[in-house]
């Protein structure tokens, strides 16, 4: 099982990931990033312009990982900064907010454009942010858990207001990318032969803390 910190270490780097935050506008993605990169959320955040990125180090099955996490406005006149953005993307994260419907509908034509630029095997992770406003909710959770499924996505529904399963949700993914690309460099030492399979790998969080159901065969 991986062991996983957070935090800097005053040692080599083993492996640099880069991972994507996508969908529409205004839906949490910066607030997700804040919240896991530097545990803060801002009540005053405005629209992303252009490209940003934040670092965090972290232990993983004790390597070293630098996570390198992306984010870009949402808005349709930003959509140009896709190729480069994607390029070396082995994580993407695609965000919507689950008190607007649109943007979860949004979601396929998402999907579609990274999987039209970014590697095949990059790991996928659908995610309902603003849990918080469970009132206001517009998109069941079992609409976007029957997504998940049928695109062989990874599923969680987080709050970056309350933190609630953002760190999971990141080291999830992480987690996965790490269990790809070593057992990749074990097949290149002729040391392992069988290929990583993404399919059925959705996990469903719907509740608070650690309260997590599965669907499918779960790493």
């Amino acid at each position: 099982m991986s062991n996983l910190y957070g935090g800097d270490f005053n040692q080599k780097i083993d492996y640099v990931f880069k991972v994507v935050l996508i969908g529409d506008s205004a839906v949490g993605k910066s607030q997700l990033l804040s919240r896991f990169a530097r545990n803060e959320f801002s009540l005053e955040s405005k629209a992303t312009i252009g490209v940003e990125f934040q670092t965090k180090t972290l232990l993983i099955d004790q390597k070293t990982v630098k996570a390198q996490i992306w984010d870009t406005a949402g808005q349709e006149r930003y959509r140009a900064v896709t190729s480069a953005y994607y390029r070396g993307a082995v994580g993407a994260m695609l965000v919507y907010d689950i008190t607007k419907r649109q943007s979860f509908d949004h979601m396929a034509r998402w999907l579609e454009e990274l999987r039209g630029h970014a590697d095949k095997n990059i790991v996928i992770m659908l995610i309902g942010n603003k849990s918080d406003l469970g009132t206001l909710r517009a998109v069941p959770t079992e609409d976007a858990q029957e997504f998940a499924e049928r695109e062989n996505l990874y599923f969680m529904e987080t709050s970056a207001l309350q933190a609630t399963n953002v760190e999971g949700a990141f080291m999830t993914i992480l987690t996965e990318i790490y269990r790809i690309v070593s057992k990749k460099a074990l097949a290149a030492n002729g040391e392992y032969s069988k290929s990583s399979s993404l399919k059925g790998t959705a996990i469903i969080v719907t509740g608070q803390g650690d309260n997590k159901s599965k669907s499918g065969c779960c790493t």
